[in-house]
């Protein structure tokens, strides 16, 4: 009894370490994306709020250049580049189109081509499909033929079998006994 006593575990003590270790396992399970949802929702929150108090901003950066390159070695087609050209825009949706349209051409022709593969793949299927039922019909026809012929050759030996017996019986009423010899020969 003594033994038991110090050997043995509060029950209460158990009970609460077991319950220690699945809160610890829940909160190691659960923990990282609860933090991750409550750090975007509080960011969503700052964002909204921040975005109400600062007033929009009014800025002209195209008129500024991003960089400033001395005079001696600046090129006046580079600080043109950054200026909107009606012309050059029209030129640029042109060709933009041009391409588009030239792009569905191509993609139109190789569905094209694909589809006429895909056309003459299922012709040649046709063509292996006809002829391998040509072969089955052959075969089947084969089959019957040759049913036909063991049928006939069943009842051909049937018949033979039978004349056998009817001889046989008309020869032992004759007197006729079998030899030795003639049982050798029936065996083999």
């Amino acid at each position: 009894m003594a033994l038991n006593r110090a050997g043995s575990c509060n029950p209460a003590v158990v009970k609460i370490g077991i319950t220690f270790l699945g809160l610890c396992l829940v909160g190691y399970l659960l923990g990282p994306p609860l933090y991750w949802h409550v750090l975007e929702g509080l960011a969503a929150v700052r964002r909204s709020s921040s975005a109400a108090s600062c007033p929009p901003c009014n800025c002209d950066c195209d008129s500024q250049p991003l960089l400033s390159i001395p005079q001696a070695l600046s090129n006046g087609s580079f600080t043109d580049c950054a200026k909107h050209d009606p012309e050059v825009t029209g030129d640029t949706e042109k060709n933009f189109s041009e391409l588009l349209s030239e792009e569905l051409k191509l993609r139109e022709a190789e569905s094209l081509e694909s589809q006429q593969r895909a056309d003459m793949a299922l012709l040649e299927a046709k063509k292996l499909t006809s002829q391998y039922q040509k072969e089955a019909d052959k075969c089947n026809s084969g089959m019957e033929t040759c049913e036909e012929a063991r049928e006939k050759a069943e009842l051909a030996l049937l018949s033979q079998k039978q004349q056998s017996e009817m001889w046989e019986l008309r020869a032992r009423q004759k007197g006729w006994k079998e030899s030795s010899n003639a049982r050798s020969v029936n065996t083999i």
